[in-house]
């Protein structure tokens, strides 16, 4: 592992090197075909990507799970997970090892062949959802994700919420994510989510658990788009001079590893999108046995890692502070 300068920094800054803690949730990218092809999304996803997990990687991830009590958590993404064959293989497996299971889920994919009863599956295996709305409104949130997609998560949400998902009598969680239209940072979390929750409420009757805002990644299919507007530079040195060392702690990748459609270990999904290992070598879910093993290692990092530290900071639960 080469050293960054983002490690450096985090090091100077808090006086110790960011290291694993005990892990605590697999986030696995069962893989990259999605029914939409939003522009700010870090891996690329889209209707004609065919990269998908197999019923082997899956077994092998369940059975990773049944050896190691303390990962609490089964987090699937994509792509649209919902699309991948084993997605249902996963949850089924992944529940009877009473694990919690998280699905990140686009909203449309409920109006694709074949998934019409997955809001019914996701509510009966008590999957928390955690669901891409990156605005309260229509015109924004099509600019960003494709003509007519705000509607049909509307209609997606108010499916949910009669099935009991986001009430507050029921235990089905839904969580809807925000991510800022271009290149700068999100407006703080509790505030947006007063105003996301009076706007759905007042103009939809919809009701949601928790607002999560996440920091655009300066890579892939965003980091071109920066690139071709000239904004590159511009972003990057807003997340660097906004570098703060109170988000270190918190940082997701302190008790989560990342594992791709093909069985690959990353210390998060954004590292996992750039090809940058877990460790010192490529590894495997066939080449770990034990997670305890990997507690204390020092964890990749690069530039793009000041996404995750800049202003109140980011993860895949949202702000950090």
């Amino acid at each position: 592992m080469i050293p960054s300068e983002f490690a450096d920094r985090v090091r100077d800054e808090t006086g110790r090197p960011l290291v694993r803690a005990t892990v605590t949730t697999l986030q696995l990218n069962v893989g990259l075909r999605c029914d939409l092809a939003c522009h700010h999304c870090h891996v690329e996803a889209g209707p004609n990507r065919t990269e998908a997990l197999d019923r082997r990687t899956a077994d092998r991830v369940l059975d990773l799970l049944a050896a190691h009590p303390a990962i609490e958590t089964l987090d699937l993404t994509g792509g649209a997970p919902e699309l991948n064959p084993e997605f249902r293989h996963l949850v089924r497996g992944a529940r009877e090892r009473g694990r919690k299971l998280i699905d990140r889920c686009n909203l449309t994919v409920f109006d694709q062949p074949g998934q019409g009863d997955t809001p019914r599956f996701l509510a009966d295996h008590e999957v928390a959802i955690v669901a891409s709305l990156p605005c309260h409104s229509p015109e924004n949130v099509d600019a960003q994700r494709g003509r007519g997609v705000f509607a049909r998560s509307i209609d997606a949400l108010q499916r949910l919420n009669r099935l009991g998902y986001g009430r507050p009598d029921a235990s089905l969680r839904l969580d809807l994510v925000y991510n800022p239209q271009g290149p700068e940072l999100p407006p703080p979390q509790a505030a947006l989510e007063a105003q996301y929750r009076e706007e759905l409420r007042t103009k939809f009757g919809i009701a949601f658990d928790r607002l999560i805002t996440i920091t655009n990644m300066p890579i892939k299919r965003f980091a071109r788009a920066l690139e071709r507007d000239g904004r590159e530079e511009a972003y990057l040195s807003l997340l660097v001079n906004h570098f703060n060392p109170e988000t270190v702690p918190a940082l997701m990748c302190r008790h989560l590893v990342s594992v791709g459609y093909d069985g690959a270990l990353y210390d998060c999904d954004f590292n996992q999108m750039l090809a940058i290992p877990l460790g010192e070598r490529p590894r495997t879910i066939w080449d770990i046995d034990d997670f305890g093993a990997i507690e204390g290692e020092p964890i990749a990092t690069a530039t793009h890692c000041y996404g995750c530290t800049a202003g109140a900071g980011s993860s895949c639960g949202g702000a950090l502070l």
